[in-house]
């Protein structure tokens, strides 16, 4: 029983660490970004969507695949990509193969902004994680 216990009790630190390195990396990404203008999330969204093509081949992706590759509610994420928009950072489409669907891609000056930030993001990265 106290082993058990003890081996719960160690779970739970565990968790609990990795709770906090995810917490002071989001923070430390949130400030180098911050002067670009972007948070941590625009910023996944836009690696997503400067990957070389989604999943079927095509350029720029569905929300639906945007949403499996970052951890963002659907509501939150449409919110993020309505800013991104907004911003001359994205474009949004219709799916030609699911007039249902959204695709959405960088335009031209959110690949820019991606190729100016990447460096920043991955030094943060590499910096918080090798810790």
């Amino acid at each position: 029983m106290a082993a058990e216990k003890a081996g719960q009790a160690a779970l739970v630190e565990r968790w609990r660490g990795i709770l906090a390195m995810h917490a002071r990396t989001q923070c430390a990404l949130d400030r180098a970004l911050h002067r670009h203008g972007l948070c941590g999330s625009d910023f996944e969204v836009l690696d997503v969507l400067a990957g070389k093509t989604a999943p079927d081949g095509s350029c720029g992706f569905r929300v639906q695949e945007i949403s499996e590759r970052v951890h963002l509610s659907q509501s939150a994420l449409s919110r993020l990509i309505a800013r991104l928009e907004k911003e001359g950072l994205v474009e949004r489409a219709m799916c030609p193969e699911d007039r249902r669907g959204v695709r959405v891609a960088l335009t031209g000056k959110g690949r820019a902004l991606h190729g100016e930030v990447l460096p920043a993001q991955r030094a943060v990265l590499t910096e918080m994680l090798a810790q």
